[in-house]
């Protein structure tokens, strides 16, 4: 496609402002799930990043886990370090927070800053797709790139 949606264009000209050079790309086709986005981009699975949000039960804070799309996020392990235990939190909270709907939550640049953390297998590959804010938009990045703008913490989420 040659435009952009009004979305992907939004996180597109946020990522103008980066030192990295990042482009938007935007399939006629879904790519929301990290198959349908290995499919239309030809990469392997595992080269999708999945931006989950969860919220603390107790805090009632939010925290975005960045992980393969091979993967599945290990929740035991995610309550462990985070102290407490984690749940998946409605589409108004996802909106709110980030300024993106579910499905199409980038790794970065949400309006408000949410604590990270990145699957340790992502930085296997020597680039990765993430969202770019739209159900049908990804952008390719290097995973220290990914490190670096997010602020994440590696870890293991699996």
């Amino acid at each position: 496609m040659s435009q952009l949606s009004p979305s992907a264009q939004k996180y597109q000209d946020y990522l103008k402002g980066l030192d990295v050079d990042l482009k938007v790309v935007e399939f006629e086709e879904s790519a929301r799930t990290a198959q349908e986005a290995a499919d239309r981009i030809g990469c392997q699975l595992g080269q999708i990043v999945k931006s989950l949000l969860f919220q603390g039960t107790n805090s009632h804070k939010a925290v975005l886990v960045l992980t393969s799309g091979a993967n599945r996020v290990d929740v035991i392990k995610m309550n462990q370090v985070l102290g407490e235990p984690i749940t998946r939190p409605d589409a108004d909270f996802v909106r709110e927070l980030t300024g993106f709907s579910i499905g199409s939550v980038p790794p970065f640049g949400h309006w408000q800053p949410i604590e990270t953390f990145i699957d340790e297998d992502l930085l296997h590959y020597p680039t990765v797709w993430a969202s770019g804010g739209a159900p049908n938009a990804v952008f390719m990045i290097l995973p220290a790139d990914l490190v670096n703008l997010s602020h994440g913490k590696v870890t293991q989420v699996k």
